[in-house]
C-alpha cells in the first residue's frame, strides 16, 4: 500500500536575506528540522527568489546532482569547468558535481528577480568527473502531458542526471488527466506543483504544495483543478 508524505507550501522553511527569499521543504543551510531531512535520494527542494543584480558568490559542492529550474527571469551561471552560461525560464540546467565543483550564480537581470527551483539529488556513483549540462525543452511537448526533463541514459530525451531517476513536467487544464508509472519498482515519486491545483492519488496539492509517495504499486493517478496548472514529478531511489 502507498505511504503519502504531504508538505504543504506554507509549512516550509523561509530563509529572507533581503537579497535572496528562500523556501525550503527540507532542512537546509542554517534551517533544520530532523522530520525533513530528505525523501529517498532528494535532499534538496528549494524554491528561491533572487534580487536583481544579486546572487551567490563562487562556493564549491561534490558528489551531488543539482537541478536548477528557472521560472521567471535569468541567473548567469560560472564555473572551473570553463562554463559561462545564462539559463532563463523554460531552460534546464544539471551539475553533476562529482569530486567537485566551484561555481557562482548571479540574477542575470539588474532590475528584475529571478525565481527558481534549486533541487540537490544524491549521486548513484560517487566522485565522477563534474559535467554541466544546460538545455531548453520544447514547451509545446508538455502541454497537456508530461515530459521527460531528466533520465539516466545520455541518449534518452531530455539531460542525463547520475542517478536512476526521472523527472517529468506537465501543463494541464481543469479535468485534465494523466497517470504515472515508475520506471524502477522499487523508486519513489515526489510531486511538486508549480502552478495552480492537483488531485494525484486522492491527495489535493495546492500551488507550491510537495508530496511524497513510496512503495508504490501500479500507476499513480493525476488530475488537473485548474487551468494553465503545471506539475513537476520526480521519481527517486528511496535508498542512498
Amino acid at each position: 500500500m502507498a505511504h503519502y508524505t504531504l508538505h504543504k507550501a506554507g509549512q516550509r522553511a523561509i530563509l529572507d536575506h533581503g537579497w535572496l527569499k528562500s523556501a525550503q521543504t527540507f532542512s537546509f543551510a542554517g534551517q533544520y528540522n530532523p522530520d525533513r531531512i530528505r525523501f529517498g535520494t532528494l535532499r534538496v527542494m528549494n524554491d528561491d527568489v533572487v534580487a536583481g543584480g544579486r546572487g551567490f558568490g563562487e562556493h564549491p559542492h561534490d558528489n551531488m546532482e543539482i537541478i536548477s529550474i528557472p521560472l521567471a527571469g535569468a541567473l548567469e551561471h560560472k564555473d572551473n569547468l570553463g562554463n559561462e552560461k545564462r539559463i532563463e525560464a523554460g531552460d534546464i540546467q544539471i551539475m553533476s558535481t562529482g569530486e567537485g565543483v566551484f561555481h557562482s550564480e548571479y540574477n542575470g537581470n539588474a532590475d528584475q528577480d529571478a525565481a527558481f527551483l534549486q533541487i540537490w539529488v544524491f549521486p548513484k556513483t560517487l566522485n565522477v568527473k563534474p559535467r554541466y549540462q544546460q538545455f531548453t525543452p520544447d514547451p509545446a511537448g508538455r502541454a497537456h502531458r508530461l515530459q521527460q526533463l531528466l533520465s539516466p541514459d545520455a541518449t534518452d530525451a531530455g539531460g542525463q542526471i547520475q542517478q536512476d531517476a526521472w523527472f517529468h513536467m506537465g501543463n494541464f487544464d481543469q479535468g485534465e488527466t494523466v497517470s504515472y508509472t515508475l520506471r524502477r519498482k522499487d523508486n519513489g515519486l515526489y510531486v511538486f506543483v508549480i502552478s495552480g491545483s492537483f488531485t494525484v492519488d486522492g491527495q489535493l496539492l495546492e500551488t507550491r504544495d510537495g508530496l511524497g509517495i513510496s512503495d508504490i504499486n501500479g500507476e499513480i493517478s493525476i488530475q488537473a483543478n485548474a487551468n494553465a496548472a503545471t506539475i513537476l514529478l520526480m521519481e527517486i531511489p528511496m535508498t542512498l
